[in-house]
């Protein structure tokens, strides 16, 4: 399936990857959730979030964060709050120093609480989704606060395509894990 367009597809995708993404991390062995992320040796993954993130409550926080951000800019623009999607001092520019903070906050979140807080705001995010109609989500336009986009795809963007880059940070620490364990 393509990136979702409509609100069908976009609670579909949103479903399957969460459930996806919970699958894999219950298969997860306690040497691969104990042993801490290293990317360092794959000159592909240049990205600063192959260095910032060391374990699977960094990226559940790294999803939780920005389903928050989701739910308070929806939110705050409802009620007529005008409120850009990254908060201040950030922008799309300097949303990395962002997620460093983000990552910072939690260092002495349980990967427990991480579990069930990312559980809690799929939940909401999902919630939420569902209160709009297709048109609301994906027609540009209907609200001046989503700018050129549409609504549906800040959804899209904080569910189905951001679980799918957790399971691919997953599965790469895995890879390594495996090659490391069979050395």
């Amino acid at each position: 399936m393509g990136r979702p367009t409509t609100k069908k597809d976009l609670l579909t995708a949103a479903a399957a990857n969460y459930e996806k993404l919970n699958v894999l991390i219950s298969g997860l062995t306690e040497k691969e959730l104990e042993t801490a992320f290293d990317f360092s040796e794959d000159a592909k993954k240049k990205e600063a979030h192959w260095k910032r993130d060391k374990n699977l409550r960094d990226i559940l926080i790294h999803l939780y964060e920005w389903h928050q951000l989701l739910l308070d800019w929806v939110a705050s623009n409802q009620k007529g709050d005008r409120k850009p999607f990254i908060p201040e001092p950030y922008n799309w520019k300097t949303y990395g120093d962002m997620n460093v903070e983000f990552w910072k906050k939690h260092q002495d979140t349980s990967l427990h609480d991480a579990e069930c807080m990312l559980q809690k705001s799929h939940a909401e995010v999902v919630r939420l989704a569902e209160a709009f109609s297709n048109e609301e989500l994906f027609s540009k336009g209907v609200y001046k606060w989503v700018g050129g986009s549409t609504l549906g795809s800040y959804f899209v963007s904080v569910t189905a395509s951001h679980y799918d880059w957790a399971m691919k940070k997953l599965k790469a620490h895995r890879k390594i894990s495996y090659r490391t364990r069979c050395v």
